[in-house]
This record gives structure tokens, sequence and C-alpha cells, in this order.
């Protein structure tokens, strides 16, 4: 028997750790002990604004070091900028990767309501053993493809230079494969510390040998080099993923929660990997997979046109996704990671209590409304944030910023353009991006026909225009603009309406709930 709606609500509303249901019993008084004990907990690690934080600082770290590091380079030689942007097109192909099985995680591991811990455990555990081996195959086939990868994405200005550096960011596809994985799974474990453990000591290493080896005021009298800043870059890539492993595994060591009396007879379940975690992991994210994959491959199409386009045009394109990832995109992938964590915490809660999830149950619109409450908080800091951050960059920040990283009056000049042409398609961005988290973590196939809706429809029709249209500098932008821009529009109103229809099939009973479970 289905339950009945007010209990259904309730439950969905207080699952542990969960800071949504606050106690309005009684009228409470500002010394009450007990108002100051759940002040407390709203700001631990198991909660909405305690992950919150712990996300943001997470994020932020790497950000600012991107950042940092166009300056090192743009000191060294401000033509060999845009040669650090290997390291972004191998993540983006790392991309394809990393949001496979990862990305299932948020519905998976963080089903905190039909499995126990040491299942949950078990199966990060997986996660990381199986992206680890695919990153490392990944980054062989990098070295070997060197040459050809240079020859899509490094302007020919400075290609022939810039061989070298495409061989060590290689291994970055193998270090961001370990760090994606872990920092996944651990947040939809709820310790988001462990994420911020690994971009603290990223970011402290990073800055360290880069002041000592890379920057003005370098030891010794030799000459730094865009390969040295590379090679520091890998290296600090690498010992931060596996001290971050190291440091998940020593927490985990230390003591496993005791099983609660839902998953009592799960007390003594293994957490040694598993193929059966691995195809459990498997169905959901072959589709996350498949929608990444048709995502990026678009992106890089249109990146290699962006290229053949000259150095300046090149550089100012690394610099706006500089500017963009390192201001715009950190407070956007914080609300996400914590949106997709709670989401799966709820989605899983609701399914748990249904007797039969193969069946077409009736959820009223108020557990609807509770299930997706990160995403609707998440929705409201970023409006509050990304607005007058937009604003700013439009009209202040952009130019100085651009020329300060690139050191080059031509690519501030573009660069700056390009961000005040666009910039407001960025806050249609932030807020469906926090729209599609409640796919993502409930109904995976779901997200993938909504990104496919958004690519096929919209931006592969553009990429094909401007692979027709001869371009130079001086268009290039208006028809970029159109599909980089426009894209993000179109893809508000498409994940509207898609959770439109998530929201309706679900209340009015006609959509058959997937539970990916173990056998």
């Amino acid at each position: 028997m289905v339950p009945k709606n007010d209990d259904v609500l309730a439950d969905v509303l207080a699952i542990p750790g969960s800071d949504l249901l606050s106690n309005n019993s009684g009228p409470n008084t500002g010394n009450s002990p007990r108002t100051w004990k759940n002040l407390r907990l709203n700001w631990s690690r198991n909660t909405y604004f305690g992950a919150l934080v712990f996300n943001l600082a997470a994020f932020f770290l790497p950000a600012l070091y991107s950042t940092l590091s166009k300056l090192w380079v743009a000191n060294i030689d401000p033509s060999r900028v845009v040669t650090t942007d290997v390291y972004t097109y191998i993540g983006v192909v790392a991309e394809v990767l990393n949001e496979g099985l990862p990305r299932a995680s948020w519905l998976i591991i963080g089903d905190i309501a039909s499995r126990s811990y040491r299942q949950r455990l078990q199966l990060s555990y997986t996660l990381i053993i199986v992206q680890s081996v695919l990153g490392l195959i990944m980054s062989i086939v990098f070295i070997a493809a060197a040459p050809t990868f240079a020859k899509g994405f490094v302007p020919v200005e400075v290609r022939a230079a810039s061989l070298a550096y495409v061989r060590i960011g290689a291994f970055s596809a193998l270090s961001s494969a370990l760090e994606v994985a872990v920092s996944t799974a651990t947040r939809a474990l709820d310790h988001p510390d462990v994420p911020l453990v690994i971009s603290c000591v990223k970011f402290t290493v990073n800055i360290i040998l880069d002041l000592l080896i890379i920057s003005r005021f370098h030891i010794g009298s030799f000459t730094p080099t865009v390969n040295m800043q590379g090679g520091i870059q890998l290296a600090c890539n690498m010992t931060a993923s596996i001290f971050g492993l190291c440091y998940f595994l020593y927490t985990n060591r230390k003591g496993i929660p005791p099983a609660d009396s839902t998953h009592a007879h799960e007390e003594n379940h293994s957490t040694r990997p598993s193929y059966l975690a691995f195809k459990v992991l498997a169905r959901p994210g072959a589709l996350t997979l498949t929608e990444s994959l048709i995502r990026n491959a678009l992106y890089l199409w249109l990146v290699h046109g962006i290229v053949s386009l000259g150095s300046d045009y090149s550089t100012a394109w690394g610099v706006f996704n500089t500017i963009r990832w390192g201001l715009v995109m950190v407070p956007v992938q914080a609300l996400e990671a914590t949106s997709l964590t709670f989401i799966g915490h709820h989605w899983g809660k609701y399914q748990r209590d249904l007797p039969n999830p193969t069946l077409n149950p009736t959820i009223p619109f108020k557990a609807i409304l509770g299930i997706i409450q990160p995403a609707l908080k998440s929705i409201a800091i970023a409006l509050v944030v990304e607005i007058p951050l937009c604003l700013f960059l439009a009209f202040l920040g952009a130019r100085p910023f651009a020329h300060y990283l690139s050191n080059s009056d031509a690519v501030a000049k573009i660069t700056a353009h390009m961000w005040q042409t666009i910039d407001w398609c960025y806050i249609f961005y932030a807020v469906s991006t926090q729209l599609t988290t409640i796919l993502l973590a409930t109904r995976p196939r779901w997200y993938l026909y909504q990104s496919l809706a958004s690519n096929l429809l919209y931006v592969l029709p553009w990429a094909i225009v401007c692979q027709v249209v001869h371009l130079d500098e001086g268009d290039a932008w208006m028809y970029h603009s159109l599909v980089f821009g426009g894209s993000l529009v179109f893809s508000f109103f498409d994940i509207v309406v898609f959770d439109g229809l998530w929201a309706w099939r679900l209340r009015g009973g006609k959509m058959r709930l997937e539970a990916f479970r173990e056998s």
C-alpha cells in the first residue's frame, strides 16, 4: 500500500542531517539552548549550508590558481598564455570520462535511505578504481596523439613550442579522473571536507612552487619556462589527488559509522570494490556518459574553429574562460554539488518508503517541493550572487582583468567584448544548472533527454553554420556568441520544460520510478 501523502512528506523532510525541517512548534528565544543547538547543526557538513561552505572553498581554490597560473605565464612569455589552455582542452576530453560514472554518484552513492554506509563505501571504492584505470589509459592515448592534439587545439604560431607542454599535460587526465572520482564520491557520502583537503593541498603546493620557481621572485638565476609551469601543475595535481584519496581512506579506517536499525543486516557488508558494484554504477553512468560525450564533442568542434582564427582570438577565448570559471562558475558549481547531494538523499528516502517503486505512485505536490527544495535554495542564492557579479564585470572589471591575465591590449579588448556580449546569459545558466540537478539526481534518463534536446536542436545547427561560414577575427564572435550565449538561454527554457514534465508526471502517477539497486 502506498504511504499516505502526509506521511511521505514528513519522511522526505525529516531526512537525518537535513536542515529542511525546522522546529516551529513553539516560541523560541534567542538564548534558548535548543535554538543554539539547531544553529550549530545547520552548519555541519551533512546539512545544506554546511556542505555549501565546504564546496565553495573546494571550488574556489583551484579556480584561483588557474587565474594565477595565466599571470605567471604572461610574465614569462605573453605569446604562450594560449599554450596553458591545453590543460583546459585535455580536461574537456577527460570530462567525458569524469561525467560518466561519477555523475551517477548522486543517485546511487547518495541514496542514504536504501543503502547502508558500507554499501555506499563499496560503491565509492569501485568508482575510484575504475576511474583511475580509465584515466591512465586516456593519458597514454594523449601522449601517443600529442602532435595531432596540438594541431587541433594550439594556434599555429606556438604549436611547435607547445608540443612538450601537451605531453606534460597528458597525465592531467589521470589526475583529474582520480580527483573527480574521490571528490564526487565523498560529497555523495556527506564528506565535503575531502574535496576541500584536495583543493587546499593543490593550491598551497602550487603557489609555493610557482613562487619559488617560475614567478618574478623565483630563486636561482635560471630562466623559467612555460613547460616548468606545466610540470609543476601536473605534479601538484597528482600529489593533491593521491593525498585526498589517502585522507579519505584514513578517515574511514578510523571507524565506519555503525549500522542503524534500517540497515542492521548490512553491518558486515564488504567494502571491497566489486564487479556487482560497478554494474550498479554503470546503469545510470551510461546515460550521463552519453550526455557528456555529445555535449563535449560539439564544444571541442567549436573550439577547434576558434583556435584556427589565430593567437589573439584563441588567447582571448582562453582568458574569457578563465574569468568564467574563476569567478562566475565557482558559486554555480558549489551550489550545484550541494543541490545534487541533498536531492539525491531526499529522492532515495522517498523511494525507500514506496512498497513497490515499479508501480506508478501519485506523489503530492508538497512532497515534490520537499524533494527539490535544495535546488530552489540554490537558485535563490545563485541569483543573489551572479547578477551583481555580472554587472560588475560588464561595466568595470572585464577589460582590466583580462589585460592583467594576458598582458596584451589586443587580447583584453577582445575578451571584454566577448564578456559584455553574453554576460547576461550566465544568469540564465546559473539558474538552469540548479534546475538540472533535479533530473540528474533523480532521473538520469530525463537528464540525457533534456541535454540532447539542447545540443541537437540548438548547438549542433549553429556549430554547422560556424563551419560553413568563412569566419575571421572581425566577425567570428557574432556567430560564436549566438552559439555559446544562445545555448545557455535555450538550455534554460529547455530544462524548465523538462522539470515541469517531471513534476507533472510524478504528481499524476504517470512515471514509473527506477530504483538502481543491487540485484
